[in-house]
């Protein structure tokens, strides 16, 4: 095993592959989606808010135009049973290396939630690639012209999922988590999902997950994954060649990093100004890894993530979680933050910087700024609080020391 490598040059190495080092920042939102694996697009925000974060000069219509003009990237259920935006290219290996973990757990909902029988279902997606011929409708269309009663949003998650639709864009806005949806063969004409064996598949995901995020663990390559950890052993057994071994300073275990960024890795030079980020809930940064001391003491976990696991919107500061930021809309949008510790002058400048950037994109309109001295863990919020971590709540709130 090679020699123990310091935190703050892994975490500077991280930022700036995942184009969040402000010399990193490029135009091209595809190939940032493709250096980052894909964009976690759950929930609707999300993608924009991590290429706003990433890109430069980024504006919302540049991501519509590379999802659903020129379609160079598209949406599908893949790692951890969760929608995630990928280059177009990627999208039969990713569907191949989890069609097993995604779909029957889409059946058993639509079965159990849902109550719709197997033959019910082939029934009614059939009926829907009929009328869907040639054109997009949204659920609410779908089911006024099957005439149905069934739970059409799960059948058509069930369909997106066995490669049958595609999710396209919303009637309703960049905000909105409904789709259009199409004959995947009318979207993707010629796009073959059953091109790549599934257990190559999941080798090349592995290999695309290194070069984003490595160094890893293997709990922390499972975790996002969803593969199991005899799997990714077995994966990691085939690319013995292509990867290395290292420790971490001031981390316990052996991470796994491809040969080839080690030594990228040690040549990268510190520019010596702080990098300040805001990341949004569900970004692909933070939902990167099992083991997240790497970015996060241990005494603020329930500042970042909730029960379930879910991140919630973070200021970074050198590639470590420094606080939280929020965003209350209405007649007088404000955007909030929140610093787990009292940040040097110049960091918190930065940060309420793109605090204000951030709070402008997401309204579009100029934003107040207020400084929060306490806020409520996660872990003592109703689920969903994570997308909202400022907001007032009515558990015990924690205060800056």
């Amino acid at each position: 095993m090679a020699s123990g490598i310091d935190l703050d040059s892994v975490n500077r190495f991280r930022l700036h592959r995942q184009h969040l080092a402000e010399d990193s920042h490029i135009e091209d939102i595809a190939q940032i989606t493709r250096d980052i694996y894909g964009l976690h697009a759950t929930n609707a925000t999300t993608p924009y808010l991590s290429l706003f974060a990433r890109a430069k000069d980024f504006s919302r219509d540049k991501l519509d135009k590379e999802l659903y003009v020129k379609k160079t990237l598209g949406k599908i259920r893949c790692i951890r049973k969760t929608v995630h935006i990928l280059p177009r290219e990627t999208i039969p290996v990713a569907f191949a290396a989890t069609k097993s973990i995604v779909e029957p757990n889409s059946a058993d909902f639509l079965r159990i939630t849902g109550g719709v029988t197997q033959e019910e279902y082939e029934t009614a997606s059939q009926e829907i690639l009929k009328i869907l011929k040639g054109e997009g409708m949204s659920t609410a269309l779908i089911k006024k012209r099957l005439g149905s009663s069934l739970n059409i949003s799960l059948i058509v998650n069930l369909m997106c999922d066995q490669g049958l639709l595609m999710r396209g864009c919303s009637e309703k806005g960049w905000k909105s988590n409904t789709h259009t949806y199409y004959a995947f063969s009318d979207y993707f004409p010629g796009m073959d999902l059953n091109s790549v064996d599934p257990a190559e598949a999941r080798e090349i995901t592995v290999r695309q997950y290194l070069a984003a995020y490595g160094p890893a663990t293997v709990k922390d390559i499972s975790w996002w994954s969803g593969f199991t950890m005899t799997e990714i052993r077995r994966i990691l057994h085939v690319m013995a060649r292509e990867t290395v071994e290292v420790e971490i300073q001031g981390l316990a275990g052996s991470y796994v990093i491809l040969a080839e960024d080690r030594a990228d890795l040690q040549r990268l030079r510190c520019s010596g100004q702080p990098a300040v980020n805001l990341l949004p809930a569900l970004d692909p940064y933070l939902m990167g890894y099992k083991e997240r001391g790497r970015y996060l003491d241990r005494e603020h976990q329930e500042m970042v993530f909730d029960r379930s696991g879910n991140a919630t919107s973070v200021i970074l500061v050198n590639g470590r979680a420094a606080g939280i930021w929020d965003v209350r809309e209405g007649m007088a949008p404000t955007v909030k933050v929140f610093f787990f510790r009292q940040p040097e002058k110049k960091v918190r400048a930065l940060a309420e910087v793109r605090a204000l950037d951030m709070g402008r994109f997401l309204t579009g309109r100029e934003v107040a700024l207020e400084t929060c001295d306490s806020m409520v863990p996660l872990t003592q919020r109703n689920a969903g609080g994570f997308m909202s971590p400022l907001a007032p709540s009515a558990g015990k709130g924690v205060s800056i020391p």
